[in-house]
């Protein structure tokens, strides 16, 4: 094996989560994929990843998560990405979400601005479409104009994102559903 097949191979390991099995993937260079449930072994097995014993930061990651969904703070703010193949358009927005906090949002239009590109909600829009790194880089907390949940790719769809927001305090639309005072 050279130097090369090194800095290219996967690894990877699933594990259990309040909201199902997960995985996540990596490289040399950090994170390549988190994959939220639905089929997420199925996904590491079609990317070539190989079961491995995490390096620190994929178990870092791995944690974060765990504790993230069960509804404990968790901090990616050190955790490598590994960016090939990411546009650069989207390194600059995924950098600027990974800046909004737990129980913050942003709107698609927001971190357009933020980025410099005002008027690209749209392409902000897709490229949390294409978010390799769920959770890590926070796409659930960006919300359509006025605060609406707008969409969310990954399984489970926006009732996923709702229930990460919930996690985090966040009740888009409204507050939540709670017992009235007389019963």
């Amino acid at each position: 094996m050279t130097i090369a097949d090194v800095s290219v191979a996967i690894g990877g390991q699933a594990f259990d989560t309040a909201l199902g099995r997960c995985a996540v993937a990596w490289t040399g260079a950090g994170l390549r994929r988190v994959l939220l449930p639905g089929g997420a072994e199925r996904r590491l097995e079609r990317m070539g990843a190989r079961p491995a014993p995490p390096p620190p930061d994929a178990a870092a990651a791995i944690a974060g998560i765990v504790a993230h969904v069960a509804g404990a703070p968790a901090d990616f703010d050190g955790l490598s990405l590994d960016e090939a193949g990411v546009e650069p358009f989207e390194r600059q927005v995924y950098a600027a979400l990974r800046r909004v906090a737990r129980g913050e949002t942003t709107t698609y239009g927001a971190l357009a601005a933020a980025v410099g590109a005002p008027g690209a909600a749209r392409e902000v829009g897709a490229a949390m479409g294409r978010n390799p790194w769920p959770i890590v880089v926070p796409c659930h907390r960006v919300l359509a104009a006025e605060g609406r949940l707008g969409g969310f790719s990954a399984p489970g769809g926006a009732e996923t994102k709702r229930r990460l927001l919930a996690l985090e305090g966040v009740h888009p639309g409204g507050t939540p559903d709670l017992p009235g005072l007389f019963g």
